[in-house]
């Protein structure tokens, strides 16, 4: 994929504020600390365009991000982070909610687990939400350069396992400090608006 353009184009916190247009789009979903904002930028080749924090819990609005004028990745809050109150937690899983189940233009979500613990049962949780909800899935399983090769696949199935991962799910590994896994996640990223993406 050549990466031509990239910017954030708005942070939404409703449905009034996300784009108009058909452009396809895939949203990211994960822990607050699971990498998502490094996935993003690795992807894109870019270094700050998404926000990493040291302080997780840091998205607390829908962020799109235009590639190419072609289609958007959609960064949602991370979930899971025990410093943010009830309130807000209940206020964001709707944000989330309405989104997933009510946006036209979203083709999948890719949903980022770390592969060197056990899913956590919300990681667990929005994956069978996911699944009830029919919608497409691409398990990104980071910080693989963290693991030693021996050890993965005892890791990876360990994931598959524990998400009760269907068939027609993909699990990728991927690293942002190799690059590892790069090339598949794209590969199986076309295939949710393959016609639309500029290569």
């Amino acid at each position: 994929m050549k990466i031509q353009k990239a910017e954030l184009y708005i942070s939404a916190p409703g449905p009034e504020q996300y784009p108009d247009g058909q452009w396809p789009e895939i949203a990211l979903a994960g822990r607050s600390n699971v990498g998502k904002s490094s996935f993003i930028n690795k992807l894109l080749n870019r270094k700050n365009l998404a926000y990493t924090s040291s302080k997780p819990g840091k998205t607390r609005l829908l962020n799109f991000f235009n590639i190419n004028d072609a289609f958007y990745f959609v960064d949602v809050p991370g979930y899971g982070y025990a410093k943010v109150s009830k309130t807000e937690r209940a206020a964001w899983g709707r944000m989330i909610e309405t989104y997933l189940q009510e946006r036209d233009q979203l083709q999948g979500i890719v949903l980022l687990v770390d592969v060197r613990h056990k899913p956590t049962e919300d990681d667990q949780q929005m994956y069978e939400w996911l699944k009830h909800h029919e919608l497409p899935v691409l398990v990104v399983a980071t910080k693989a350069d963290k693991v030693p090769k021996t050890k993965r696949p005892r890791h990876v199935k360990q994931v598959k396992e524990t998400l009760q991962l269907a068939a027609e799910d993909e699990l990728i590994l991927f690293s942002t400090e190799s690059g590892e896994g790069k090339d598949a996640a794209w590969k199986a990223l076309k295939q949710w608006g393959a016609s639309e993406m500029k290569k």
